[in-house]
């Protein structure tokens, strides 16, 4: 939407990292590993059901969430309790899960139910856990780790904002205002015979032009959410169109004021196009890898 912004909620389209996050990706693909066995084996009985893992949570006591889990049909979530801290989890054949629209938005329903009140650290779409035991030594292992974020990311959620351009008319709108651009693309449109290089000098003047701007657009978007905003992350763009592609990190009493500013802010570039997403669990401001796999290594 030109001109001005609307927030977008509901789960996040399957993509590089998938949807559901990249925390825990290492216990995810341990765990995927281990359930690793042919589909039919999955289907005998309760024997071959292990626990799906959306995310981690700080919990004194058992917690139930319904029937709102992944499956053909849906799984009652519960935790799996360990010292202060729980996984959400859910009953599930012991199988590799695809991330189809079906699944992806599954996982992102529990995630999204728990974090309504509760601090989330989400999970990677399919990780399968065999046993509750094997859930318990991964809290175990890393509690120090999830402890720690849980902490810092406590009333914290995740906002994801990205910005646009018609690239045609931020070109047509330099060649207005830079004189050298303007003065460049007369002399080819008057030239006869080859104009090759004169085109190569005004694409690599136009590009230039075209980074410039961007780049003051992106800087100015950032600096006008610095203060209703707890951190930021700019991750890359997609595609020519694209010049922003950003997550921010917010506490709960601040949303209101962080929606304000990116209305404020999208009113005030009417040639930009901003697509204004969340809230999200803090994705792109979690990761335990590193000491996921320390934690392995000191077993």
């Amino acid at each position: 939407m030109k001109g001005r912004t609307k927030r977008q909620a509901g789960p996040k389209p399957a993509r590089g990292r998938s949807a559901p996050g990249k925390t825990g990706d290492l216990a995810a693909s341990r765990a995927k590993r281990s359930s690793r066995r042919p589909r039919a084996e999955a289907k005998g009985g309760a024997d071959n059901l292990g626990k799906y893992v959306y995310c981690v949570v700080s919990a004194t006591e058992p917690l139930r969430f319904g029937a709102i889990g992944i499956g053909a049909k849906p799984a009652e979530v519960q935790t799996v309790n360990y010292k202060g801290i729980a996984a959400i989890v859910s009953d599930t054949p012991l199988e590799v899960y695809d991330p189809t629209r079906e699944n992806v938005l599954a996982h992102e329903r529990v995630n999204e139910t728990v974090m309504r009140t509760h601090t989330v650290i989400p999970m990677s779409f399919g990780a399968v856990f065999k046993t509750r035991e094997d859930i318990i030594e991964l809290l175990r292992g890393a509690y120090n780790a999830f402890h720690d974020v849980l902490s810092k990311m406590e009333d914290k959620l995740e906002f994801g904002l990205k910005v646009l351009w018609d690239r045609d008319v931020m070109i047509r709108e330099i060649e207005r205002e830079d004189e050298d651009i303007r003065r460049l693309k007369n002399e080819i449109a008057s030239q006869k015979g080859s104009t090759y290089f004169a085109r190569v000098q005004y694409g690599r003047m136009a590009d230039a032009a075209l980074q410039n701007l961007a780049d003051r657009y992106v800087a100015d978007i950032f600096a006008q959410l610095r203060d209703v905003c707890v951190a930021s992350r700019a991750n890359k763009p997609i595609g020519d169109k694209m010049i922003m592609n950003a997550a921010f990190l917010v506490a709960r009493n601040q949303e209101a004021a962080f929606d304000a500013r990116v209305k404020k802010i999208g009113a005030q570039y009417h040639k930009l196009t901003f697509k204004y997403t969340g809230p999200w669990p803090p994705y792109n401001f979690v990761n335990i890898r590193l000491k996921l796999e320390r934690a392995k290594d000191a077993q």
